[in-house]
């Protein structure tokens, strides 16, 4: 067995034995979103998912490399206290851009392709480019955590007064209501594999600079954002906060087209992760050069994602050692914890709530034909950042005010697009641009065709894009018969699916987890594991 952790910002943990991978990460145990720290919980549950022990952990794949001698000293005491005190002979370190790359290549399904990551920085570094042959990864490019692209971007988030590393998601929407008007070549580009900031600095010095570039008043931008979340975008400073971050997001989208373009040259496939791989504007800039086929975004892109990719990369070590490395390619992210029927309901008993067995594709079609809000609550949780149909909220894409709604009662900005699951029969039908096999991980962007926006309109950004989950039935029998239903029952075969969570929380977990956020949100049902429980 290969325990893979991660212990830092979005902590978490994976065991991998034999073919089976479990995967969570603390946030969703610990409810701190985006924790950082060591994977205590995590590590606890995966092993208790396989009904594993510390003996049985062969290898502890460490994501990173630690500098800092406290930091080293707390990890090492973490470790000692679960494994015994021979736990150094198990540990294995993995850079974090290794670990990131690894993620997407050793997932892909190819045997040849290149590996690439790109965040605002881990180990020393921004950006890795590697090339990936037979299972043997070798680095050919990379950039310094000065020369950061990721960090470029997060320095625009907080210039906007959204928080850095957190937020970036949001820059990305607002770019959608504006057109870019400064250039920006002068500030970061790319030169041949690796870019270049020429502005010297990151981070909060960064975003004086850039508040400098811009003309715009840092002292204001907690103000000006917070008006702009609840749709105030007519005043001067909100205009040009919104065509800063168009701007930002053009050049971002120049600068992955450019490199692109360099990687085409090379012949191979591409895998990507790291944070700037949650852009799914940027990463449709991408597939548009490469086409669907040759581009694989690992779904745990950001630093979630980290303990997957050393668990991985050793997992993938050890078979070349025996000769026996075969490429994977990962067909679902249901790696988290499960809840048994009868568990889920032992628990609504317990706590005194009204609650019906239900035929749960009907019942959901027809709540959602209705106008209802449904928290959908089934399965193994899903790995990474998006909720697949498993941990969702669902609604009824036909009706534009549905965003409204769901804006109040999950707390979001106004500005926050909502996607779709869509049968993956519907992909060409719905998808103006698809020139391949639709995304299955809510990892790409997509021009709506004119009949999917005029059909799904809650489901489509200013701009005419649209996030969807493509779903089979192979990979989510349940989810698929749902959206089957909704689309005998409406002619459309597309729900609108958001993550079952409060803004600024985690996506649910446990059935505890799943009431509490339905009753705060004031959802109009929860359908768990077969039970539907009514507000």
């Amino acid at each position: 067995m290969i325990l893979g952790i991660h212990d830092g910002h979005d902590a978490g943990a994976v065991l991998i034995d034999g073919g089976k991978i479990f995967a969570v990460n603390e946030e969703r145990l610990n409810r701190v979103k985006k924790y950082r720290g060591f994977p205590g919980l995590s590590m606890k549950k995966v092993m208790e998912m396989a009904n594993a022990s510390p003996e049985d952990v062969e290898i502890i794949a460490i994501a990173g490399v630690f500098r800092k001698l406290s930091r080293l000293k707390e990890l090492e005491a973490n470790l000692r206290a679960v494994f015994g005190d021979d736990f150094k002979r198990k540990v294995l370190f993995v850079e974090h851009h290794l670990a990131h790359s690894a993620s997407a290549y050793y997932t892909s399904g190819w045997r040849n392709a290149l590996a690439v990551s790109i965040d605002a920085a881990g180990d020393g570094l921004s950006s890795s480019i590697y090339v990936a042959r037979d299972g043997e990864m070798v680095r050919i490019a990379q950039s310094t955590y000065i020369d950061s692209l990721g960090d470029f971007y997060a320095s625009i988030t907080e210039l906007l007064g959204f928080k850095p590393m957190h937020h970036e998601g949001k820059v990305m929407s607002l770019a959608a209501y504006g057109r870019p008007s400064y250039d920006l070549s002068g500030i970061l580009e790319l030169n041949g594999l690796t870019f270049d900031n020429h502005l010297g600095v990151i981070g909060v010095e960064a975003t004086r600079k850039l508040a400098e570039f811009f003309g715009y008043p840092l002292p204001r931008t907690k103000e000006i954002a917070n008006q702009m979340k609840r749709g105030g975008f007519n005043g001067e400073l909100q205009k040009k906060a919104i065509e800063i971050a168009a701007s930002a997001q053009a050049h971002l989208e120049k600068l992955i087209k450019e490199l692109g373009l360099e990687l085409k040259d090379h012949g191979l496939p591409v895998a990507y992760a790291g944070g700037v791989a949650q852009n799914v504007k940027a990463n449709a800039t991408l597939r548009h050069l490469l086409g669907d086929e040759n581009l694989w975004v690992f779904p745990a892109m950001d630093d979630g994602g980290l303990a997957f990719g050393a668990a991985v990369f050793v997992w993938a070590q050890m078979k070349r050692l025996d000769g026996k490395w075969e490429p994977f390619k990962l067909e679902h992210v249901y790696l988290g914890p499960a809840y048994g029927k009868d568990e889920v309901e032992e628990f609504l008993r317990r706590k005194g709530l009204e609650y019906e067995e239900v035929d749960v594709p009907s019942f959901i079609a027809d709540a959602l034909t209705e106008g209802k809000l449904v928290g959908f609550f089934r399965g193994a949780m899903e790995f990474g950042p998006r909720a697949l149909g498993n941990r969702s909220i669902l609604a009824d894409p036909r009706d534009s005010n549905i965003r409204e709604r769901l804006n109040v009662a999950l707390r979001r900005d106004v500005f926050q697009p909502f996607a779709p699951s869509i049968l993956r029969e519907k992909a060409g039908e719905y998808l103006k641009d698809l020139n391949g096999n639709p995304n299955e991980f809510m990892t790409m962007g997509y021009t709506a065709s004119r009949k999917f926006k005029q059909e799904a309109p809650a489901v489509i950004h200013i701009d005419n894009t649209t996030r969807p989950q493509a779903v089979r039935r192979k990979t989510n029998p349940m989810y698929y018969s749902i959206i089957k239903e909704f689309n005998k029952k409406t002619g459309l075969g597309a729900v609108l699916n958001t993550s079952f969570n409060i803004h600024g929380e985690p996506i649910v977990c446990s059935p505890e987890d799943a009431l509490k956020t339905f009753m705060k949100a004031e959802l109009d049902v929860l359908v768990i594991e077969g039970y539907a429980v009514f507000q």
